[in-house]
């Protein structure tokens, strides 16, 4: 059983969706995958940070069960772990969406195992997901591949926290996440939870780019991130465009080796959307 972890609230069915097919079709693996999703209501902050709905994630459990009828999405609300820890903390306004920090709390949920991929969700597989799952990171608290900015920025090994392939089991012994936490709550930190995750390692274990290529995908590239990114040209600015966003993956990137996954997560959102108008 392979297990993933995303974090948000209802806005992101797309990223989910468009991730979980990348990994279908680009891996060959049969092994069944868990998929769970960590969410919370805190809508005091901003109105639209509501939880995904429990009609979303039946949906999402549906599709992944046709590919096997053995994997599953689950949903698990971590709302009133985000209040105790971080309700008024320096971070919560931070420049991310609070939904960021969720992965904070994995080592305090119940039923959690001990090897799980963490996953942003502007996420899409280019190749097998056992090249980075099968990993071995025994002895480490968790793998990740440098920040493609930050590697200059800050320092070479910056890493960023897109791609988390998680020991729990170490990270418990360490008491990683507690000591990250605890940053979260006492000091206003750049980046908020990578920071906090960073300054908490007692030892990860460094991957190459081609596991969390953020600016480029090439031949080689596992999983291409669509994170923000700075372009240069027609004058420097930067643009946030997610795998979801076809036409400017096709027209500003000039990708189509995704079109397969793509389309399909057009059709499957359709049929989605009528059957919510139907009912």
């Amino acid at each position: 059983m392979k297990n993933i972890l995303f974090c948000g609230n209802e806005y992101v069915f797309d990223g989910i969706l468009t991730c979980a097919l990348s990994i279908f079709k680009r891996s060959e693996s049969k092994e069944p995958i868990t998929f769970y999703v960590y969410t919370m209501d805190v809508s005091y902050l901003k109105p639209n940070y509501t939880p995904i709905s429990d009609r979303l994630i039946k949906f999402l459990d549906t599709v992944v069960k046709e590919y096997n009828p053995e994997n599953k999405v689950i949903k698990i609300d971590v709302t009133e772990h985000y209040k105790k820890e971080f309700g008024n903390s320096p971070n919560e306004n931070c420049y991310c969406s609070p939904y960021t920090l969720l992965r904070l709390f994995a080592d305090q949920i119940e039923g959690m195992p001990d090897k799980l991929l963490y996953l942003d969700v502007d996420i899409m597989f280019n190749r097998d997901i056992d090249l980075i799952y099968n990993i071995d990171i025994e002895r480490y608290e968790y793998a990740a591949a440098r920040d493609h900015y930050g590697k200059y920025l800050i320092q070479p090994n910056y890493i960023n926290a897109g791609v988390l392939l998680f020991n729990l089991k170490r990270m418990k012994e360490t008491g990683i996440l507690a000591k990250a936490r605890n940053l979260i709550r006492t000091k206003k930190l750049v980046f908020a939870d990578q920071s906090a995750l960073i300054r908490s390692t007692t030892k990860k274990k460094m991957l190459r780019q081609k596991f969390n290529d953020q600016k480029f995908l090439h031949k080689n590239t596992i999983i291409r991130h669509f994170s923000k990114r700075l372009f240069w040209l027609p004058y420097p600015h930067t643009d946030n465009i997610k795998q979801w966003h076809i036409s400017k993956v096709h027209k500003i990137f000039k990708y189509y080796q995704f079109d397969d996954i793509l389309y399909e997560y057009v059709y499957l959102k359709t049929k989605f959307d009528r059957e919510i108008k139907e009912k």
